[in-house]
């Protein structure tokens, strides 16, 4: 059983660690306790989207980004397969930008 707390805090100390920074340096730009950013990293506790977004703050991660890795873990647990794609409408948009950007 996939258990979401788990997860988000797998996700949330694998930013934190691959930015070389310690609970410490986190825990103080969020706002947040030492032993309660622990606790959410190693899935003992459900952060609520308001701390969710301090410490996405704090590592300057959009929550968007966490989330989506979060549900990406949860797919493959489920086994599901989710299309990694861009909206056609979309990625015609961003090839406009880079156009009209080399004029």
């Amino acid at each position: 059983m996939v258990v979401l707390r788990r997860e988000i805090g797998d996700v949330l100390r694998g930013a934190r660690q691959r930015q070389g920074r310690t609970l410490r340096e986190v825990s103080s730009a969020a706002r947040v306790s030492l032993g309660y950013l622990s606790e959410v990293e190693r899935g003992q506790k459900e952060a609520s989207s308001e701390l969710l977004s301090s410490i996405c703050s704090a590592l300057n991660i959009p929550l968007s980004v966490v989330l989506r890795e979060v549900s990406d873990r949860v797919a493959l647990v489920e086994g599901i397969a989710i299309p990694d794609t861009i909206p056609a409408d979309f990625a015609y948009q961003l090839g406009r930008e880079e156009d009209l950007a080399t004029v």
